[in-house]
């Protein structure tokens, strides 16, 4: 497929999914407190698409977060994300309620 297939196709699942109000397999189940319909996204498994989907964080944050993640392994705990160049306390405080390390 070539990418920009991909990216409509990734986008369309995750949009049938937050929409069905049920977690996707690339995605952890809500914690406690959460609704269904708040997705939590696996930092150490989200694709560029899934990470763009969170407030704040466009193309160029959702890539070096891939690249922080390549390059010196998984994420160890969600606030692991602020190593990441340009990702910053205010930020992280928006989007920390939709991110997990699940493994």
């Amino acid at each position: 497929m070539n990418q920009t297939l991909r990216r409509i196709t990734t986008l369309l699942l995750l949009t049938l999914a937050l929409s069905a109000a049920a977690p996707t397999r690339s995605a952890a189940a809500p914690a406690s407190g959460t609704t269904a319909t708040e997705v939590r996204i696996n930092i150490n498994t989200a694709t560029v698409e899934e990470l763009t989907m969170l407030p704040g964080i466009g193309p160029s944050y959702a890539q070096r977060i891939v690249e922080h993640r390549e390059k010196n392994g998984p994420f160890k705990k969600v606030e692991d994300l602020l190593n990441v160049r340009g990702i910053g306390e205010k930020t992280f405080e928006k989007i920390r309620e939709r991110l997990t390390v699940a493994k």
